[in-house]
């Protein structure tokens, strides 16, 4: 008994020296031996920090190397999604396509906070009549799929690829604005959070708003007392956007490999395993589809007592009788195609980048004045911004401009192989976006991932949708 008291001890004692030498060397600077978090050494701070938050909404998605593209028939003889192997940095998507009741607190805000500039709410309205159809009885659809009860957890359509994007970057605001208060580290006061004295997080950060705090961080710059909030704090999360479609297709196949192994074993067509669109997991399931889809010519839903999804046009984002995939979100195939970041391009997918492959930049900066500050915000209460020029980046190695090749293409471009034929008129354009995924009109054939189309960016239909992700910051490997 005595030699387990003493075991104890000694264990006890050697995690305590182990601790605060831990401790000790978390406090001072490897390099300079300075101490962190002190004003008599000068009050460089080392923010204490565990892991990324997950925002709310979404799921984490662990990235890796994995073959994307088209893997059936080109039947649209398109030869625009070939196959190839890239590697998709971690990242985290909504469980979820964004739902009309979603949206509606969106449009809410916007009506409630920009009261001396309503046009910014008639912008973000979706385009209901996006239900008609010259020979079909929709008319329910254009008064009540919006904003009726009934409809509430179905996903918003009518909406553009610049509404959707605006959406993210309100998302974004509204998101840290939550983490702030619910840390107490500014007053909710909706009362005068309006036109342009609304939370806006690169406001915020650069000092051109100014809540009312309920308390504030230690300042430990000499002569220092209290700060607010800084990304060095790593409180604040990083933006809502939309993904990628490597990002898309990626999280819609669905491949997670066991630690076992370091294979994908199998190649899918769909984002569940197996060749067929029907289940089988169990007698209740078998015979159900895994998708909302058009079966065929003529049959959106199956048969009266057995009407299968029940959805002969789009069904709840997040519905009891199907299941998500394996990074388990809802709907990656069905119900509606999905809005991604990225101009299309027909070869993108024979020249884009091998990690992360992305075609869309533009590359843009913070309007400052003539000290290079950021010294006001737009009437909308932002951060405005300008297009970074060609002579802004004459030293740069890396970059030049963004590369998204238009069909009249620069002189810059004339060696490349995949120039188009100058003057040719073309749909395709820079404000060509791409969307993913089958939605509940289309055939079994747009329910793979591989897949893809596009639309103008200030056009919508009746068929896309959008959900948003963000950015994994540091480890990409989710702690538990």
């Amino acid at each position: 008994m005595k030699q387990a008291s003493k075991i104890l001890l000694l264990a006890l004692f050697i995690q305590a020296v182990v601790f605060s030498a831990c401790n000790s060397a978390d406090k001072k600077s490897s390099v300079t031996g300075w101490k962190y978090n002190n004003t008599k050494w000068g009050g460089f701070e080392k923010a204490k920090f565990q892991d990324q938050e997950t925002g709310p909404g979404l799921v984490f998605i662990e990235g890796g190397t994995a073959t994307i593209g088209l893997s059936e028939q080109d039947l649209t003889y398109d030869r625009n999604s070939f196959k190839r192997r890239v590697s998709v940095p971690s990242f985290y998507m909504d469980e979820t396509e964004v739902s009309n009741f979603h949206y509606l607190e969106y449009l809410y805000w916007l009506g409630r906070v920009y009261v001396s500039n309503p046009i910014i709410y008639n912008k973000a309205l979706p385009d209901t009549l996006v239900w008609r159809d010259k020979l079909a009885y929709n008319e329910p659809y254009v008064l009540y799929y919006l904003r009726h009860p009934a409809y509430r957890d179905y996903p918003v359509v009518g909406v553009s690829w610049l509404q959707a994007k605006a959406y993210a970057e309100w998302r974004t605001d509204r998101v840290n604005e939550m983490i702030l208060a619910r840390e107490g580290f500014i007053d909710l006061d909706v009362q005068k959070a309006v036109d342009d004295n609304n939370f806006n997080t690169e406001a915020y950060l650069l000092g051109l708003y100014t809540p009312t705090a309920k308390k504030q961080l230690k300042d430990y710059a000499p002569g220092g007392s209290k700060r607010n909030v800084r990304m060095e704090d790593g409180i604040l999360l990083p933006e809502y956007r939309l993904p990628t479609e490597t990002e898309w297709e990626y999280a819609a196949f669905g491949y997670y490999s066991p630690e076992v192994n370091e294979n994908i074993d199998v190649k899918r067509i769909y984002p569940w395993d197996g060749l067929t669109l029907r289940r089988s997991e169990t007698e209740k399931t078998r015979g159900l589809m895994y998708a909302n889809f058009m079966r065929g010519r003529g049959d959106a839903a199956g048969v009266s007592g057995k009407l299968n999804d029940g959805a002969f046009y789009t069904t709840y984002v997040k519905p009891d009788d199907m299941l998500p995939n394996d990074f388990g979100l809802y709907h990656m195939a069905g119900n509606v195609s999905e809005w991604v970041m990225d101009v299309y391009r027909p070869l993108t997918t024979e020249d884009a980048a091998e990690i992360n492959p992305f075609r869309g930049n533009v590359y843009r900066t913070k309007v400052t004045d003539a000290d290079g500050i950021v010294s006001e915000k737009d009437s909308l209460g932002r951060i405005p911004y300008r297009d970074v020029t060609e002579e802004e980046n004459v030293k740069r190695r890396n970059y030049k401009k963004a590369n998204n090749i238009g069909y009249k293409d620069e002189l810059a471009y004339a060696d490349l192989d995949q120039q188009y034929e100058y003057s040719v008129s073309s749909l395709i354009d820079n404000q060509a976006r791409v969307y993913k995924g089958g939605s509940w009109k289309d055939r079994a054939y747009w329910l793979h991932p591989g897949t893809r189309r596009y639309l103008d960016q200030e056009l919508s239909t009746a068929t896309i949708g959008f959900r948003c992700v963000m950015d994994r910051v540091g480890d990409q490997r989710k702690k538990d």
